[in-house]
């Protein structure tokens, strides 16, 4: 073997083991804000039809997917933000079935995937801000799909950031407290809601 063959071999990419626990939590997820996406989404139709139509989901003045839904930020697009649910949460749960079948997707894949999941979150993250301090109401399968949507991204990116950081001592923190920064995430939302409607 000549020295070139082996500098060749050295800087080689070892295609990573398949993430079987994200390959789940795309598949669950995924299906979790699938129902969330197409309740809301029969909710805002009805509504549409019936100008007087109360949607399931209103169960006070601060859980009230009412307020939400007529509001532009429901809308941001030209059309219901549940129809880009439908959409987004359709491919991620086909990509969590694709890994749990034993296929490892390229990474031009993981990277698109990336992309979408960080912008779903920035998304999420605006939606929060608008249904806390802009809106005043929270609406329960809205809140669903931000409990998915948060977990995915973080996963996905982890994924990525090891596989295409690997050795980062950065990332070595964050995977090796990644369920403490995640339930931090949640507690720190949760407090801000305490504090907004409930203090």
């Amino acid at each position: 073997m000549t020295t070139l063959e082996t500098s060749a071999d050295e800087r080689e990419v070892v295609p990573p083991a398949r993430p079987l626990a994200l390959a789940w939590l795309l598949l669950v997820g995924g299906a979790i804000g699938l129902a969330a996406s197409f309740t809301l989404s029969l909710e805002k139709i009805r509504l549409l039809e019936q100008k007087d139509y109360v949607p399931s989901c209103n169960f006070s003045v601060i859980f009230n997917c009412l307020n939400i839904m007529k509001t532009d930020q429901a809308s941001l697009f030209g059309f219901p933000n549940p129809f880009i649910g439908l959409m987004g949460f359709a491919v991620v749960i086909t990509l969590g079935v694709v890994l749990l079948s034993g296929a490892r997707l390229p990474e031009w894949i993981w990277a698109g995937l990336q992309v979408g999941a960080t912008l779903a979150f920035a998304f999420v993250c605006w939606l929060q801000y608008e249904s806390l301090y802009v809106i005043g109401s929270l609406c329960p399968w809205c809140m669903v799909v931000w409990a998915v949507t948060i977990p995915i991204f973080w996963y996905v990116t982890l994924r990525n950031l090891g596989t295409w950081a690997p050795g980062s001592r950065v990332v070595s923190f964050l995977r090796d407290w990644h369920a403490l920064i995640l339930a931090l995430w949640f507690i720190g939302l949760a407090t801000l809601i305490f504090f907004r409607f409930f203090a």
